[in-house]
């Protein structure tokens, strides 16, 4: 499942990101969007293997508070990822 994750903190990490998921099951991937000058733009993109597992944490994640910021969270198409 590919899900979207937005409103981060620009200080959020993305082994703090796969941490938070990973209370929900196996994450696969996460890659936050970064400026040119290294700098996180506040959001960034996760995949879990499995729906289900994906679908949860997209319930409990989405509107929830982590580092100050109220996360947004939610399923995206698999070619809305990145490259």
């Amino acid at each position: 499942m590919y899900i979207n994750i937005g409103n981060m903190s620009f200080s959020t990490t993305e082994e703090e990101i796969r941490e938070v998921f990973a209370e929900f099951g196996t994450v696969t991937s996460v890659k936050l969007m970064i400026n040119k000058e290294g700098q996180s733009r506040g959001f960034g993109f996760i995949v879990m293997d499995d729906d289900f597992e994906g679908k949860a944490a997209i319930k409990s994640l989405n509107g929830r508070e982590f580092a100050g910021r109220k996360l947004r969270v939610n399923e995206i198409d698999a070619s809305e990822m990145p490259s």
